[in-house]
């Protein structure tokens, strides 16, 4: 689909909400280079009065959007010619209060983050703190990946471009159990890789990574080099990598998902600060206008050069394969440097990103740089295809006069199957019929260890079996399922429903391992009695 990316993190894991582009294929990549840039856009295709009247019918397709789905809020920019040509906010920032959105709400962005934070490292690159293909081992102390070879060649641009052979969201599972920004990285080493550069695989902690490098190379902190490089000079006052900040703010915007009966309800509450390069920004419409009118000005905001041209060039190029072409005649997707990047049947270069968290958000930017048009759209619920969907017509509109099909189905059900695809194969609500019972408590109380997750402590808590493990820690309650089976709900942005616990080996009477289904997907769920 052109444009979308899809991610719990989003544009997920085992088929989650992905935050950016939609499949992944093999391409190899020339070490120590981006690919030049692509040659001059044909000439621009759109009129004036093709985008005034896909602007004038904007309103109604984000009312008619948020009337079939029930998203509580939205609020949508347009930029054309460096101009701001629509600007406005709907509905409420919270479900069942009055406080109207408006165009200096504060959103969560979620992976809409990543393009973001590659204009700052483009800044920095600019600035000569760092370059594209400096190695980030060196400028990351206590960084590795399981490859000791990969792990010195690995680059800011790798990292940025989710080439570097980490899995599909290696690392978002631990931030789900509440470790911070340095144990993640640092223990991205477990993590088994894929080939190296002829890859790819999307990620929230590879571009985190990157972006923390070029901090640590500036000398200072990732939220203070991005206020430093992009928000203060861009004078994106509301815009911050900060959770406080976004707390902090009286025009916020509340995440919300959708309760069985299909209300929207503000239950959650997600702090991404431990990615925050990769998911962890929040903004406002006009904010993220002004990006846009930098993003399509080249670096250039109100006659000042922001950030160099040639260094934000470089964020638009292809890097990598991220979605092979469907058929024989149609096109390849893209990913570059924080980006989907792709070309349309006249040539046109094509930018676009998407953020979603499954606890309440859903974002999109898309441009069409040699037409100098671009929109930005932000909600306050869980993906279920609006912000893609209203960024997708909009463009249609402009270009055919009216969409070309219902966007808003075609990818909610995307969305839909996606979650869908990530729930266990095994029905745990419903134990079978004849199931053999479980040990005595006794057989499975004690600690367990694993180098990735940490230790894991089986006990007994007011007569039922529980495991805890994470920094905080997190307490999960073991219902019976058969046997040495259990099952327990998953928590967090990666909550995937009920999973399984399986308890094996006998050691006096003990079990001597156990497995978590939902913590198993790379082969790094077993945790060993110590």
């Amino acid at each position: 689909m052109v444009g979308m990316s899809v991610r719990r993190g989003t544009p997920y894991r085992r088929g989650k909400l992905r935050t950016a582009a939609l499949a992944l294929a093999p391409l190899l990549v020339v070490p120590g280079a981006l690919a030049a840039a692509p040659p001059p856009q044909p000439p621009p295709q759109l009129t004036r009065s093709d985008v005034d009247a896909a602007v004038g019918k904007l309103d109604s397709i984000v009312r008619a959007g948020m009337d079939r789905t029930g998203v509580p809020g939205v609020a949508v920019g347009v930029v054309y010619k460096d101009k701001v040509v629509h600007l406005k906010g709907f509905g409420v920032r919270h479900a069942g209060r009055s406080a109207q959105i408006d165009p200096d709400t504060v959103f969560e962005l979620a992976s809409l983050s990543k393009p973001l934070t590659s204009t700052v490292i483009a800044g920095s690159v600019g600035d000569k703190t760092i370059d594209w293909d400096d190695p980030v081992a060196g400028r990351l102390p206590g960084f590795a990946l399981k490859d000791p070879w990969v792990t010195r060649q690995v680059t800011v641009a790798d990292l940025l471009s989710h080439r570097s052979g980490l899995p599909d969201h290696a690392g978002d599972l631990l931030e789900d159990l509440g470790y911070d920004r340095t144990y993640i990285l640092n223990h991205l080493r477990y993590e088994p890789l894929t080939p190296f550069r002829a890859s790819y695989a999307y990620t929230n902690y590879g571009p985190t990574a990157a972006g923390q490098a070029v901090a640590d190379a500036a000398g200072t902190t990732w939220e203070k080099l991005a206020e430093d490089t992009l928000y203060k000079p861009a004078a994106m006052d509301s815009t911050s990598y900060l959770f406080a900040d976004y707390q902090a703010a009286k025009n916020r915007a509340d995440v919300h998902v959708q309760a069985p009966d299909g209300t929207w309800k503000a239950q959650y509450v997600r702090d991404a600060d431990a990615q925050a390069p990769a998911g962890g920004a929040s903004s406002t419409a006009r904010d993220m206008s002004r990006w846009l009118r930098l993003q399509l000005a080249n670096g250039k905001l109100d006659g000042e050069q922001i950030i160099p041209a040639e260094q934000l060039e470089h964020t638009h190029v292809p890097a990598i394969v991220s979605q092979p072409p469907p058929a024989p005649a149609g096109r390849t997707g893209f990913y570059g440097l924080g980006w989907n990047v792709s070309y349309d049947d006249l040539g046109r270069l094509r930018l676009s990103h998407s953020g979603a968290f499954a606890l309440g958000a859903n974002t999109n930017v898309t441009m069409l740089p040699g037409e100098e048009l671009g929109i930005v759209v932000l909600t306050n619920g869980k993906p279920v295809g609006l912000a893609d969907s209203i960024a997708q017509n909009f463009f249609d509109t402009a270009e055919h006069g009216k969409p070309t099909t219902d966007w808003l189905d075609l990818i909610g059900k995307i969305y839909a199957q996606q979650e869908e695809a990530e729930r266990s194969p095994t029905d745990y609500s419903e134990p079978p019929a004849d199931a053999a019972a479980a040990r005595p408590d006794a057989a499975y109380t004690g600690r367990y260890a694993n180098g990735y997750y940490g230790p894991l402590t089986v006990s007994v808590s007011g007569g039922e079996l529980t495991m805890r493990l994470g920094p905080k820690p997190t307490t999960f309650r073991l219902t019976h399922y058969d046997g040495d089976i259990f099952s327990f709900a998953t928590v967090g942005e990666n909550a995937v429903g009920l999973s399984g616990v399986t308890f094996r080996g006998d050691r006096d009477g003990k079990a001597t391992r156990v497995t978590v289904e939902a913590f198993d997907e790379n082969g790094l769920g077993t945790f060993t009695r110590g």
